[in-house]
């Protein structure tokens, strides 16, 4: 899949280390998208008016350790207890950072586990990760971890409206290896570039095939469940239209971020879930 997998590290071999600059390069490769619907951009805040491109930038820099550090203690075979600790530090220098903005939470819960999943992978496969490997690994050394913790009532926004709405949140999606993740936008990032979309234009039609899809907490505590199922069928639209195949696939997807914005609505685990398909990209060998 082109010069995927950091060029393969440029053949060398991949470190905890390696996979925690995949994960902030896959972080700056969702901001750095335009239009996304609702979401920051380098060129406009969408429907939030509590951040921007340099509240992202901030986070991203407070966080740059972070994924090295749980990366490494997948490869020590940490419990999930030190996983949980590694991510509580890591959104305390977040919100240190940003001034109390929530930037990168969901971020830092999904790809900070998946990039514990592939130090596990490195102790025990020298450093060969696959997609399927990849998620296979979470599933085994944590997901018995990752069920109890679903189970909790949450008491953050998001997880609120899910409870509410009887939707399928961040820690069951954990629970069951991110099925939306690794069924529905990983494919579909594939395909685009197999297709022969540029990286742009084949992360947006990854996005919208996510948030067509996936019971985005976000979206349903913005605007509850009739927000999201009226993003979803914005994004299903777009996608019967031909999505971003078309020459006016850029100019369609404007007039669908418009209309996010018009209703605040903000797909924040879409963007979280793209953002960890391209840091697969950059570490894995696709099969």
């Amino acid at each position: 899949m082109r010069a995927s997998a950091l060029a393969l590290a440029d053949r060398q071999p991949l470190t905890p280390a390696a996979i925690g600059r995949a994960a902030t390069l896959a972080l700056h490769d969702e901001l750095s998208l335009a239009p996304k619907p609702g979401l920051v951009t380098l060129v406009d805040n969408g429907s939030h008016d509590d951040m921007d491109a340099h509240s992202f930038m901030r986070s991203l820099f407070a966080l740059r350790h972070y994924f090295t550090q749980i990366a490494q203690a997948g490869r020590d075979g940490a419990g999930f207890a030190v996983l949980e600790q590694c991510g509580i530090a890591a959104e305390a220098r977040m919100l240190r950072a940003t001034g109390g903005i929530n930037t990168h939470r969901g971020a830092i819960f999904m790809i900070g586990l998946l990039c514990a999943a592939a130090g596990a992978v490195l102790r025990e496969h020298e450093g060969v990760l696959h997609p399927e490997l990849l998620r296979a690994t979470l599933r085994q050394y944590w997901g018995q971890a990752l069920t109890l913790r679903s189970q909790r009532a949450s008491t953050l926004p998001g997880g609120i409206a899910s409870r509410r709405y009887g939707l399928r949140g961040a820690s069951e999606e954990a629970a069951l290896g991110f099925p939306v993740l690794f069924e529905t936008t990983l494919p579909a990032l594939t395909t685009a570039f197999k297709r022969g979309l540029k990286p742009r234009e084949a992360r947006l039609e990854a996005l919208m095939h996510t948030i067509a899809v996936l019971d985005d907490s976000n979206l349903a505590h913005r605007g509850g469940l009739e927000g999201l199922r009226h993003a979803q069928q914005l994004a299903q639209d777009f996608l019967a239209r031909g999505g971003m195949s078309r020459p006016e696939g850029l100019v369609e997807l404007q007039a669908v971020a418009e209309a996010f914005v018009a209703r605040r609505l903000s797909p924040g685990g879409a963007a979280d879930t793209l953002a960890a398909a391209c840091w697969i990209t950059r570490i894995c060998i696709q099969p």
